[in-house]
């Protein structure tokens, strides 16, 4: 059982491409409690919610195994071969659990650890178990847990909950539904397939574009509120404004493009990989926002 086979279960892209939220949560959570960076409690937390969220990818790889099969993206998959035991599986994901969750009990705080607890319950239960099979509002249930990681760092190093973290969990929630909606396009056929009952097998694409057009004018005006409550300066403000205004443009040509499978899932690529640069582009302003009072 090579070491690829355990490293890909627990979905390294999607740990990895946290990274930058979690730093903006924590920086974000250092400038609003008026404390110094503790590079020990940082490099903490990111070890901690990274361990935590690769154990919610194992286990939901556990739990999809069967609808992976019938997807050809996912057909070749360790758990889906055999490469790996269902067993041993559970067993790799616990141990992830266990430890990134001890590491954010032992090295940070109750605030962050219960945050994280709140994803991975959100990810591996209420959607991986239960919505994502049953219901095109999976992927609202689903973005719960995918709002989490900056929560985490916040709560790393504010020592609460409060309304800057939940403007940073209601910027994520925005930008995630957009994302995933254009990942369902992309992989219309996959997802169709394997009977997932995403928004856009379920109500159709004209539908889901509409539901991401009013999903970023959300997140547009929603990502300026960390200045509009003095959390932030106004260059963070103007940043998010700027690519808000972008990706929703983007998403209009959308609705201009032509009919047909091709012409929209190279729309939805491109919005696919769009949303990403919005991602580390709004976080990384908020990084630098928090870092250096701008």
């Amino acid at each position: 059982m090579p070491f690829k086979d355990y490293y890909d279960l627990a979905k390294p892209g999607l740990v990895y491409g946290n990274i930058v939220t979690v730093v903006a949560g924590f920086l974000l959570g250092v400038r609003v409690s008026s404390a110094s960076v503790n590079g020990a409690v940082l490099a903490a937390t990111i070890a901690g919610i990274f361990l935590v969220m690769a154990s919610g990818c194992v286990f939901n790889n556990y739990i999809d195994r069967d609808i992976d099969a019938r997807m050809a993206r996912t057909k070749d998959r360790a758990l889906v071969t055999g490469r790996v035991s269902g067993r041993a599986a559970l067993v790799y994901g616990a141990a992830l659990g266990v430890a990134g969750f001890g590491i954010l009990l032992f090295y940070t705080n109750l605030a962050a650890a219960g945050a994280a607890l709140v994803g991975f319950f959100f990810y591996v239960v209420m959607y991986s178990l239960w919505w994502k099979r049953r219901s095109p509002f999976g992927t609202v249930v689903g973005s719960v847990a995918g709002a989490v990681p900056p929560v985490v760092g916040y709560a790393a190093a504010a020592g609460r909950i409060d309304l800057a973290a939940a403007l940073l969990f209601l910027i994520m929630v925005l930008w995630q539904m957009p994302h995933f909606y254009a990942i369902g396009i992309r992989r219309f056929g996959d997802y169709a397939a394997a009977g997932v009952p995403i928004l856009p097998v379920a109500k159709g694409i004209p539908a889901t574009k509409t539901r991401m057009l009013l999903y970023i004018i959300a997140f547009t005006v929603a990502a300026p509120l960390l200045t509009a409550f003095g959390y932030l300066g106004a260059w963070y403000a103007v940043t998010a404004l700027i690519l808000g205004a972008a990706w929703l443009a983007l998403c209009l040509r959308g609705f201009r493009a032509a009919a047909g499978a091709a012409a929209d899932a190279l729309w939805a690529r491109r919005m696919f990989f769009f949303s990403l640069f919005v991602m580390v582009a709004l976080f990384g302003a908020i990084a630098v926002g928090a870092a250096f009072g701008v």
